[in-house]
């Protein structure tokens, strides 16, 4: 992968990335950026979610799918892009809901690192794709490390919030013992915040208020939205 994983998730993934599968997908991405393929987000981000959320500041972990596959779109944070790069679809409902829910008035940019920093995990389920591809990348052994992750959160006896976005985000999850029904966690779901999707069950599901409010009631502290 090339990218070094940050010391406080070490202990999660390091047994996962030692495994055959994961010494595969490092050798292909060697493979496909020799042949000349673009692949986003560029070598040093693809763990950026990690490197800004450490394992022992997580407070809420949302999930995505893969990296937005357009240039300069992907810096390694779910649903997030750098400063100056166009908002997008699915980024927009998520500030029209949390206009909806909080009453904080969408920001000119798309950058969610202030959320990554506060302890909101963005993780997507894989961290690379080719430029133009969406889900190129998908069942090339991504999966195995980000569910380490996500199992990590989960395994601590802290509380945390878990917002799942989507059947994809769902499926995820519910690979998790720690994450089943009347546990410590607080697990949000709804329709994806896809304009595909949105107006069925994503618009109206009040994620960060809910989110908030279980935090400060378990002592965490609420995320400045």
């Amino acid at each position: 992968m090339a990218d070094t994983v940050p010391d406080s998730w070490r202990g999660a993934l390091d047994p996962v990335l030692a495994l055959p599968e994961s010494r595969r997908l490092g050798g292909w991405l060697r493979e496909q950026e020799a042949a000349g393929k673009t692949i986003y987000p560029p070598r040093g981000m693809r763990l950026r979610a990690l490197e800004l959320t450490p394992l022992e500041k997580v407070k809420v972990v949302i999930l995505g799918q893969d990296p937005y596959h357009g240039p300069g779109q992907a810096h390694g944070l779910s649903f997030s892009v750098p400063d100056g790069v166009r908002i997008p679809p699915s980024l927009v409902n998520i500030y029209k809901e949390l206009n909806s829910d909080l009453g904080i008035a969408p920001r000119p940019d798309g950058n969610l690192e202030h959320w990554a920093r506060q302890g909101v995990l963005l993780l997507n389920n894989s961290l690379t794709v080719e430029a133009g591809q969406a889900g190129s990348h998908a069942g090339r052994g991504w999966d195995a490390i980000t569910d380490a992750a996500v199992a990590a959160v989960a395994a601590r006896e802290v509380p945390s919030v878990f917002i799942l976005w989507g059947n994809h985000a769902r499926k995820k999850a519910q690979k998790l013992p720690d994450l089943a029904a009347g546990g410590r966690h607080l697990v949000l779901t709804s329709a994806h915040p896809s304009p595909l999707s949105a107006h069925s069950g994503f618009f109206g599901s009040k994620p960060f208020s809910q989110a908030n409010a279980f935090l400060e009631a378990n002592g965490r502290g609420a995320i400045d939205w």
